[in-house]
C-alpha cells in the first residue's frame, strides 16, 4: 500500500473545495495532502486516526485536519459486509492559507482565524453535542455558490475560532515525513493493528510488517506517532472498548478480553489514564 500523498482536486472556478461523499465506506487508507480539512460526518460509525490520537467518529462530529497531518476513517466491519445497506456519507471543505488570497489571512480582523488555523496542525473532534451551528453551516455551504459560499466559508471558520483550546487533540502539532516510503510503511502498521488488535502482537510480529528490525521499528514508530507501540496498541484497544460500552450490553470483564486485554485490572487502570473515568462510569455517562 503506497497511497500517502494525496490530491485534492479543485477547478479554476474555486478558491477551494467542498466535497461531498457517500460511498459504502470511508477511505481507510493512511494518507495526507497539503490542504486543511474540514469534514462534517452524516452518516457513518468507526475508528479514525489523525496524526498521534486514535478515536471513533458518528454521525454528527466535526473533524478538524491540519496540513499534511497522515490520517484515515475506518468505518467499523459492518459497513464492509456485502450486500450491506449501510453507508458513509460526509461534506469537507480543502483549503489553505491562500486560499483567499494569499494575505486575507493576515489581516488583523483575522487574527483568531490566522491562529486557528495554526492549530489546526494539533487536529480537532468536535462531538455531535457540540458541534451545533458549525455542523449546520457545513451542511449549508454545499449548497451556496459565488460570493454567498465565501460567506458561509467565512462563518464556519469563525466559529471554529472560538473553539477552546483543551479541545485540540494534540497540545503540540504532529511530526509529518515526507518520504513515501515512511507513509507506506506505517500504513501497513496501522492496518495490520487495526485488523488484529485483540490477538497479541508482539514486537517482533509488528517489527516484521515494517521490514525494520525491532530496535529499528522502535524509534521509527515513535519518532512518527510520538508513541511507543504498545502505548499505541493498547489506545486502539481502549478506544474500541469505549464504542463496546456505548453500543452493546456486554459485561466489562468480556469487553477486557474481547478487545485484547489479559487481566481486567490493567484493562481498569489503563482505560480510566486514557479517558479519565473507570468503564462502568463511561458506560453510566453515555447514557445520561
Amino acid at each position: 500500500m503506497k497511497v500517502l500523498p494525496f490530491n485534492i482536486p479543485k477547478t479554476e472556478s474555486e478558491s477551494f473545495r467542498v466535497q461531498v461523499d457517500r460511498m459504502p465506506h470511508f477511505y481507510d487508507i493512511l494518507h495526507r495532502h497539503p490542504e486543511i480539512q474540514i469534514t462534517a460526518i452524516l452518516s457513518g460509525k468507526g475508528q479514525r486516526f489523525i496524526g498521534d490520537q486514535i478515536g471513533s467518529f458518528q454521525p454528527g462530529d466535526v473533524l478538524v485536519i491540519g496540513p499534511n497531518i497522515p490520517h484515515l476513517l475506518k468505518c467499523d466491519e459492518a459497513y464492509y459486509q456485502n450486500p450491506s445497506t449501510l453507508f458513509a456519507h460526509s461534506i469537507s471543505i480543502f483549503f489553505n492559507q491562500n486560499s483567499l488570497g494569499n494575505d486575507f489571512f493576515s489581516l488583523p480582523e483575522m487574527n483568531l482565524v490566522r491562529e486557528f488555523i495554526q492549530k489546526s496542525a494539533c487536529g480537532l473532534i468536535i462531538s455531535q453535542h457540540e458541534s451545533g451551528n458549525i455542523f449546520d453551516k457545513i451542511i449549508e455551504i454545499k449548497e451556496k455558490e459565488g460570493i454567498d459560499k465565501v460567506i458561509g466559508f467565512l462563518e464556519i471558520l469563525k466559529l471554529l475560532s472560538q473553539i477552546k483550546a483543551q479541545q485540540f487533540l494534540s497540545p503540540l502539532p504532529f511530526y509529518t515525513s515526507n518520504r513515501e516510503e515512511d507513509g507506506s510503511r506505517l500504513n501497513d502498521v496501522i492496518q495490520f493493528m487495526i485488523k488484529n488488535y485483540p490477538k497479541n502482537i508482539s514486537l517482533e510480529e509488528i517489527s516484521e510488517i515494517a521490514h525494520l528490525s525491532p530496535a529499528a521499528f522502535c524509534r521509527f514508530f515513535k519518532l512518527r506517532t510520538r508513541k511507543t507501540f504498545i502505548t499505541f496498541l493498547n489506545e486502539l484497544r481502549i478506544s474500541h472498548a469505549c464504542k463496546l460500552l456505548t453500543e452493546s450490553e456486554q459485561p466489562v470483564n468480556e469487553i477486557c478480553y474481547h478487545t485484547g486485554f489479559n487481566n481486567l485490572a490493567h484493562f481498569n487502570r489503563l482505560f480510566k489514564i486514557q479517558t479519565g473515568v473507570t468503564p462502568s462510569l463511561y458506560r453510566k455517562k453515555a447514557f445520561l
